[in-house]
């Protein structure tokens, strides 16, 4: 398998040129269609006892709205080039919801780590997108201009997003020059573990990835921590992991995974119990 399909998601009020370059380098990586969305949903009217209070939708700001979204096209067609097979879509719709609804035309969603606290109406959130898109989705700190993906880490747990992670990750997987395997379990585990990881591996040499297993036992604090301090300390420039739910989700990504690693390929989406 590969990667036929990419969609960058382009953010209308602050359009990353460098997450649109890095969108554009992997689709010339896969030999992919890029796609670019956008979306800025209208505000609604503030109502109280029946009676319209405010009425954010004046006709000139969803002018304002129109011209936005048309500039953020132009911009993501001159940073992906005209050399490259390309689509833009957009909507004035709640960006969260139009990401999801789009993801069914990709294979891999690539999108920049929001924060914490957004505006839904302007921006989406990356947890919620990833949890009801279906699709992986490629999770880059604003900071990353390019993406070499030599060194892959795969966090591992036996659980179902995890292996619907590697399979979604193949096509990285099967370019890196190095992938490494590695779970993190208590001590009276790592017999069980250790048979979890050589499984993984022998799994993926059969797919045509070399990979090495690790076992670590779980030091005083999160797990994750401990499995992003492994990825930075080996060079990793790519993490997979799967999404387990909403707060094991913020977690990893919101939680320990705000040091800097760049980026994180967060895969199956899939809600599982939390």
């Amino acid at each position: 398998m590969s990667y036929a399909t990419l969609m960058v998601y382009v953010n209308v009020d602050h359009a990353s040129k460098a997450l649109v370059g890095v969108a554009a380098d992997l689709a010339d990586k896969f030999s992919a269609k890029l796609i670019g969305l956008s979306a800025r949903a209208i505000v609604p009217p503030v109502v109280a006892e029946g009676v319209v209070i405010a009425d954010h939708a004046s006709e000139f700001e969803i002018a304002q709205i129109r011209r936005r979204l048309a500039e953020a096209e132009a911009n993501f067609r001159a940073i992906a080039g005209a050399e490259r097979e390309t689509e833009w879509r957009s909507a004035l719709e709640i960006p969260t919801t139009t990401l999801i609804s789009e993801a069914r035309c990709a294979d891999l969603i690539i999108i920049e780590k929001s924060g914490r606290s957004i505006d839904f109406y302007k921006a989406a959130d990356t947890g919620t997108a990833i949890m009801g898109a279906g699709r992986p989705f490629l999770v880059v700190p604003g900071a990353v201009k390019s993406l070499a993906a030599d060194h892959v880490v795969i966090g591992w747990r036996d659980t179902r997003e995890a292996r619907r992670a590697i399979r979604d990750a193949l096509p990285f997987l099967r370019q890196a020059k190095r992938v490494t395997v590695i779970e993190i379990c208590e001590n009276d585990q790592k017999e069980a573990a250790r048979h979890h990881v050589d499984d993984v591996v022998l799994y993926l040499a059969r797919h045509k990835v070399r990979a090495d297993g690790r076992v670590e036992a779980r030091l005083i604090g999160s797990g994750a921590d401990q499995i992003i301090e492994f990825a930075e300390d080996e060079g990793a420039e790519l993490l997979v992991t799967g999404a387990y739910g909403h707060s094991r989700l913020n977690e990893w990504i919101f939680g320990g995974m705000t040091h800097d690693l760049e980026p994180d390929l967060l895969s199956d989406v899939s809600l599982s119990d939390v």
